[in-house]
């Protein structure tokens, strides 16, 4: 697990605030909007159990308390098209729109994540990104 995939799930699992979190994902010196962008993309259609429609309580949970203005291009088009095609159009939003996809994204992954470890992962699942403790 590199540096980025440590942080993006330590700030899923609340072991850093996920502000702290972000702000350092996005001032990293390494930070690339695409590498981060799929990292989180893979992340997210991973951990939503339901991948026939992406619909999942969790997802739609996510969706709906994204720490942004619910007015936001990206929040917009995720609530607006099915996930597979919201992606796609978040990934040709222009570069201004960057921190507020990643925010997005992060969150979404937050949520699901944390429901995954919650129900499916509860009596140990042997995903190594759950056991954070041991990789430090």
């Amino acid at each position: 697990m590199n540096k980025q995939e440590l942080l993006i799930n330590k700030t899923a699992q609340d072991k850093i605030d996920f502000k702290l979190g972000l702000q350092s994902l996005l001032e990293d010196a390494d930070y690339n909007f695409e590498n981060l962008f799929t990292t989180l993309r893979y992340y997210i259609i991973n951990a939503i159990p339901n991948k026939t429609d992406y619909s999942s309580e969790a997802y739609q949970r996510a969706l709906n308390t994204i720490p942004l203005k619910p007015t936001y291009t990206p929040i917009v088009i995720l609530k607006t098209y099915p996930t597979k095609i919201a992606f796609q159009k978040l990934a040709n939003l222009p570069a201004d729109e960057n921190k507020k996809t990643i925010t997005s994204l992060l969150w979404i992954f937050k949520i699901t994540d944390t429901e995954r470890r919650n129900t499916e992962c509860k009596n140990g699942c042997g995903h190594f990104w759950h056991e954070l403790d041991e990789l430090e």
